[in-house]
């Protein structure tokens, strides 16, 4: 088959409408699982339930997964991860884009599947903490030749990423996702979301830092890690519900996405 038949046939299952509404689905599952996170950090700032569930991605699930309908909407959230993947790999693919857009696109096409996998383990009652995966990744590559200096590449690369959401919450760069406005509200959410992701994600990349320092993979923590840590610091519980309202406003954006996306 010639490249331009695959170009074709890519940009072809890029605009059709399973992808388009399964990408939509998708960032409506995102919403949900910021939802659920930000409700977690709350109760474990204030030491509600005792705080047991991870506030990650992992404790979202496993919360989604002990309602009453928690098995069929774990289903529902993998689709929506899968052909979210499917349509940034497919942007990636077309290649309209600069070269730098062609990558983040596969780069979070391949975070979306992960994030599929995840929530597939987690329906089949196999799932592990994020926290436990961060760990055993770290081990991992410091297990490897120039093993810490990758770790600390890593965590460089999670501060540029960081960097990246603050400064697009605050120049509301956000909105060139879009394919209109959608609304005051929406941007609100989108500017405070971005910047309280940000900021629990500088604390991430310090962590890899720290583990590539002391060469420890226990050192390097996610997202549940960095909002505990929150939490120890002076006044931790406000400033622990202030970043949990920070992720929930980012939820609700993403929800906002779901409608207005360019896809």
């Amino acid at each position: 088959m010639k490249d331009t038949d695959v170009t074709s046939a890519a940009r072809e299952a890029g605009n059709s409408t399973v992808v388009e509404w399964g990408a939509r689905l998708g960032y409506a599952t995102l919403g949900l699982i910021h939802l659920l996170i930000a409700w977690i950090a709350l109760k474990v700032a204030w030491g509600i339930g005792g705080g047991s569930k991870s506030a990650d991605t992992s404790g979202a699930l496993e919360t989604l997964s002990g309602s009453g309908t928690g098995v069929l909407l774990l289903w529902v959230c993998v689709v929506g991860f899968v052909l979210l993947a499917v349509w940034q790999l497919l942007e990636a693919a077309i290649g309209f884009g600069e070269a730098a857009d062609r990558a983040k696109a596969v780069a979070k096409g391949v975070t979306y599947l992960f994030f599929a996998w995840t929530t597939f383990k987690v329906a089949q009652g196999a799932g592990s903490s994020a926290e436990q995966q961060t760990e055993d990744f770290t081990a991992q590559l410091m297990g490897s030749p120039g093993g810490r200096v990758l770790v600390g590449l890593v965590g460089l690369v999670v501060l540029g990423i960081a960097g990246y959401h603050v400064y697009k919450g605050w120049t509301k760069k956000f909105l060139e996702d879009l394919r209109e406005h959608p609304g005051d509200w929406a941007v609100h959410a989108g500017r405070i979301g971005y910047i309280a992701k940000g900021v629990a994600l500088v604390i991430v990349g310090f962590f890899f830092l720290v583990a590539a320092w002391q060469a420890d993979p226990e050192e390097a923590q996610g997202l549940d890690g960095a909002l505990k840590t929150v939490k120890e610091m002076a006044f931790g519980p406000v400033l622990l519900t202030l970043v949990a309202v920070g992720i929930a406003a980012y939820g609700v954006y993403s929800f906002a996405r779901a409608r207005y996306a360019r896809v």
